[in-house]
């Protein structure tokens, strides 16, 4: 009388068939992922073909019939592995978990910005994010930016594509408001802030009025032809050129650095506020132009 021990069949054949999945996921590409989302169904098949094998094998003589509750176990602990596989690429957790795994930091540059400055625009204020910004004088009728990006990316996926999905630009009466975005991010415990590299070229003969969000600033002075101001800069680095002619006037602040002599410095002693803070205040040449610095605690002057 022949035993037949149902499980260990299907065990057998869910060994050989997941090795082979395996096998050929290293040659061909598969995901393994996927594949394991993907072949649990077999085992149902498995387990029909072994149920069919046992009823064709009863017709000819009376097997005894056992349970291979360990084969049992088994299959069912790979059923259930598969199951879940599939259950959190159905949500789309295992996608997250995916992009997370197959995820690299890479740089991208980021898409150029440029508008048009007629002469009806007096003024331009532009609204920074907390993004290191450069910004500068230029000989050209229009407002530009460009720069690099640094971000975690799958398959070099860049996260803009144009110019629009970071930055900004609307006119009213004589301003024209530039916006800078914050970049796309994902939340999460695994993900960090895009880093961003920007310059942003401002008409020289255009008041400017600069509002930080605590970002690190540096000012290029070289063609600068009417008043700026800047204020909410967690730091701010101004290169200046020895033929200048500048007022710089840096109030509230907590340190300013540049060559001995450049600064002249008034302490003050607020009692609302702790610690001491200082007025700095730098000229070149007749000092037509002025720079008001509000709201930042740090300024250093460079020479270009």
């Amino acid at each position: 009388m022949r035993t037949w021990r149902v499980g260990t069949f299907s065990m057998g054949a869910s060994l050989v068939l997941l090795g082979l999945f395996l096998f050929l996921s290293r040659f061909l590409g598969f995901d393994l992922v996927h594949v394991m989302s993907a072949w649990w169904p077999i085992l149902l098949i498995v387990l029909g073909i072994e149920i069919l094998l046992y009823l064709f094998f009863s017709r000819q003589e009376k097997p005894l019939l056992k349970y291979d509750f360990v084969s049992i176990l088994f299959v069912g602990l790979l059923g259930m592995v598969g199951i879940l596989f599939a259950t959190l690429s159905a949500t789309g957790v295992m996608g997250k978990v995916e992009e997370v795994v197959a995820r690299e930091e890479m740089s991208f540059e980021l898409p150029d910005f440029s508008h048009q400055v007629d002469d009806s625009i007096k003024r331009v204020v532009l609204r920074t994010v907390g993004y290191q910004t450069t910004i500068e004088a230029t000989d050209e009728k229009e407002v530009s930016m460009f720069g690099t990006y640094r971000t975690q990316t799958t398959k070099k996926k860049k996260l803009l594509t144009t110019a629009d999905e970071y930055v900004h630009a609307n006119k009213k009466g004589d301003t024209l408001f530039i916006n800078v975005k914050t970049l796309p991010n994902e939340v999460g415990p695994f993900y960090s802030h895009p880093e961003v590299a920007s310059t942003i070229l401002i008409p020289k003969g255009v008041k400017l009025e600069v509002i930080g969000n605590g970002n690190e600033i540096t000012l290029n002075t070289r063609n600068l032809e009417n008043n700026w101001s800047i204020n909410g800069a967690s730091s701010l680095f101004i290169k200046v050129v020895e033929d200048g002619n500048l007022n710089i006037a840096a109030l509230g602040i907590t340190e300013a650095n540049g060559k001995d002599g450049a600064w002249k410095i008034t302490e003050k002693v607020d009692p609302n506020v702790e610690g001491i803070e200082k007025d700095a205040v730098y000229q070149s040449g007749e000092g037509t132009y002025d720079i008001t610095i509000t709201n930042t605690p740090y300024v250093s002057l460079n020479s270009n």
